[in-house]
């Protein structure tokens, strides 16, 4: 290791411009510094003789021909063996607040468990350079605190107003005090050139919430409230636990986990809302503002350089009392954080696929672990492993188990695809809304109530091919059909992102005007829909179609605003939304999430099912949902029918316990690929001849990934599963360092994998 640290340090001392390296070779101080780069490990440097920095310090550090941001892991390490006239010199000490002890042992831990370089994972910590250097202040004025009379300035009725603008609340702009005390600027600035007022810096991203703590929200029923205070006791004695708040959608879970974030704000701590979906902050921060009377700190991949700057400096100041924010929000430098929230707590979208593939979910609670706080896990459909977890004693539960203010479960029915046909459409050909769910759909009309179709599938149809040859349009990069996007306009890959205009003639046979769409996406099922019902008002959302959470939420209030009466969507229509007025849910392929060799198929389309069925009659009104299958007496089906979510747990459990999958047992998946096949399989194939040989470890494969081809690689598969009881990292580490990877090659290690794509 030291000898890599000598060479990483110093890639081409010849080349070093003078400057660089310590005046004092011999005395110079040393800082271990970790890189947002995917390599190992800290590299040493030396320190300047009037440089002051400590651990965590944030520092500007040469690498090769690059300066790139670091964080200073060990001052003055005791094992360093790097020779100082090899170092190069710290730059400079960055003015942003240290990285806390807790983020950076949570850094190393994600490193280790998901087997990612250290700088990889630190560099979701530091994802946004420009947070290091401070934005110009904005110029505030607060009362001094000084006499006016005792300094000699006229007190006129203007500065008056001002004085008692301030008497009570912040520090605010002229701009602000001038309009609020109905005078000029330059009265503010008058008194402040007198000395009445003080001029103070005001950063972007302070959050004041000052009466916040104190309002009231809404009142609870009795079963909230218990659910609340246990939560709220939680948070004010601190420590480290784990409670899955499980209740049925619209069981009122969001104002329950609010009433525990009131008790972090009481305590003056911070807190984290982690949700799998952007589109559902707008919603969650219109919660917060009836609550609190201020929103929180938001944190998503649609924020700009300057609001994703103004949130890291805000929570790294202390100054964002609460954050809402996707997956990565748990990597934000908290300084005082004394609660994580993860609600929605069983979506994929939790998992990682890209880069370091951690799961949110999993990582929050080892977040709360080092912290020393309070974990609280969010869902109508808790995953299996929380299940596991809680019946094993590891997590608390709290059970919400009826819907609030009287609100009814709806009535769920299967329709038989089997016997009930859908009859074609004239002008439009094939359909694929059965007549009960037709006849449902247009009683609802009648009622003056509104409907929602589900298809989580997006597009207008997932496959295109030609009439006269059968020829199906693929992408070029990958195994996957492309899939038509009339409203855009052209074909596009859901995985690499590749896209084409809808050819005029077949490329395999020159016939013109050949290519069929094959079976529904949302689009078509709109365009039915619209065709069957021509008086009705027809809206789809789905996430190619309202992209960020302005969007979502504009789309969201014209819902609750009676402007739409069929809702034809794909999955972001199934989480979190409340519309009073919405009565009837329609799954037009309720098997879709069935088939895939998926090890958690029947649980996601379960979950996915029963969070689109939440959203019908969840007001006075009662709700019906009808499930178009081809298979009604599937256990999924069938649980969905009878309300019967622990009869289907234990069913999935008992499945995957008798085949050995998580949760009682664990899985690494390693996924080998090349520019061509011979590379990819002689990798796999390498992989296979070293695999572990011992007790409690199985390596499944090499066999070609389902997407056997993605981005123009060819990919192959091994699964290693080991005993619960048997950490794999350690089987991995030995297995690897057997393996030469060719230069052409790739090899990703995916910890307890969730795409099995």
């Amino acid at each position: 290791m030291a000898a890599r640290r000598a060479k990483a340090a110093s890639p081409d001392a010849h080349a070093t411009p003078p400057g660089l390296f310590a005046a004092d070779a011999d005395a110079a101080r040393r800082a271990r510094v970790a890189l947002p780069v995917p390599v190992e490990g800290p590299y040493d440097y030396a320190v300047p003789p009037d440089m002051a920095i400590a651990e965590g310090a944030i520092v500007e550090v040469p690498l090769g021909s690059r300066h790139l941001p670091g964080v200073v892991w060990a001052c003055d390490p005791p094992d360093s063996e790097v020779p100082a006239d090899k170092l190069k010199q710290v730059q400079r000490c960055f003015d942003a607040p240290p990285l806390p002890a807790v983020s950076r042992r949570f850094v190393e831990w994600v490193a280790r468990y998901y087997l990612a370089p250290l700088g990889a994972v630190l560099k979701m910590a530091l994802s946004v350079p420009a947070a290091l250097a401070p934005p110009p202040p904005t110029v505030a004025y607060a009362h001094s605190g000084a006499d006016p009379e005792t300094l000699g300035a006229r007190m006129t009725a203007a500065r008056k107003r001002v004085l008692d603008v301030l008497a009570d609340g912040p520090p605010r702009t002229a701009t602000d005090l001038a309009r609020e005390a109905g005078c000029s600027t330059g009265v503010v600035k008058g008194l402040a050139d007198a000395g009445v007022l003080e001029r103070v810096a005001l950063y972007p991203g302070a959050a004041v919430w000052p009466e916040a703590v104190e309002r009231h929200g809404p009142a609870l029923s009795g079963t909230q409230g218990r659910a609340a205070e246990d939560l709220q006791a939680k948070v004010r004695a601190g420590g480290f636990g784990v409670t899955l708040l499980d209740g049925v959608t619209g069981s009122g879970k969001t104002e329950v986990y609010l009433e525990a974030v009131r008790a972090a704000l009481r305590e003056g701590r911070q807190a984290l809302v982690l949700l799998p979906e952007i589109a559902l902050s707008a919603q969650v921060l219109e919660r917060f503002a009836a609550r609190f009377g201020a929103e929180p700190a938001v944190w998503h991949s649609d924020l700009t350089t300057a609001q994703r700057r103004n949130t890291w400096r805000a929570v790294a100041r202390g100054e964002a009392p609460v954050v809402v924010g996707a997956r990565s929000a748990l990597f934000l430098p908290f300084p005082d954080l004394g609660l994580i929230v993860v609600d929605e707590e069983h979506d994929a979208s939790f998992k990682q696929d890209e880069g370091v593939p951690y799961h949110a979910r999993d990582m929050a609670v080892v977040r709360a672990r080092m912290g020393d706080i309070p974990a609280v896990l969010v869902s109508a459909t808790p995953a299996l492993e929380s299940v596991a977890n809680v019946r094993a004693g590891r997590y608390d539960s709290l059970h919400l188990p009826s819907r609030h203010a009287g609100a009814a479960l709806p009535e769920v029915e299967t329709v038989d695809m089997r016997g009930e046909r859908p009859p074609p459409i004239q002008g439009h050909g094939t359909s694929y809304l059965a007549p009960r769910l037709r006849q449902g759909i247009q009683a609802t009309l009648d009622a003056g109530e509104q409907a929602m179709l589900f298809l989580n599938r997006r597009g207008y149809a997932p496959l295109t091919l030609c009439r006269g040859c059968g020829h199906r349009l693929q992408c070029p990069y990958c195994t996957a059909w492309l899939v038509e996007h009339r409203l855009l306009g052209r074909l596009q890959c859901h995985h690499c992102g590749f896209a084409q205009p809808r050819p005029e003639t077949c490329p395999e046979c020159g016939t013109a005007d050949s290519f069929a769409a094959c079976g529904p996406g949302v689009e078509r099922v709109a365009e039915e829909v619209s065709a069957l019902f021509p008086a009705a008002r027809v809206q789809m959302l789905a996430s190619d179609t309202v992209t960020g959470p302005d969007a979502a939420a504009r789309f969201v209030e014209s819902v609750r605003n009676r402007e739409v009466d069929i809702l034809v969507g794909t999955q972001i229509v199934a989480k979190g939304h409340h519309f009073p007025d919405l009565t009837l849910v329609g799954v037009v392929d309720a098997d879709l999430g069935l088939s895939g060799g998926d090890l958690r198929a029947g649980e996601r389309t379960y979950q996915l099912l029963h969070q689109v069925a939440g959203r019908a009659g969840r007001a006075e009104r009662p709700g019906q949902v009808l499930l178009q299958t081809y298979e009604p007496n599937h256990e999924v089906m069938q649980a969905l029918v009878a309300h019967d979510r622990d009869r289907f747990l234990d069913v999935e459990a008992q499945n995957r316990r008798e085949a050995g999958m998580p949760p009682f047992a664990r899985l690494v998946a390693l996924v080998v690929s090349g520019p061509d096949a011979e590379t990819a399989d002689a990798l796999a194939r390498d992989l296979a001849k070293t695999a572990p040989q011992r007790e409690g470890v199985e390596v499944l494969g090499p066999a070609p990934a389902p997407l056997a081809v993605l981005r123009g690689r060819y990919r192959r598969r091994l699964l290693l599963r080991t005993r619960r009881d048997l950490a794999p990292q350690t089987v991995l580490r030995d297995w690897l360092a057997e393996v030469r990877v060719p230069a052409k090659a790739r090899l990703s290690v995916d910890v307890d994998p969730y795409n099995f794509l």
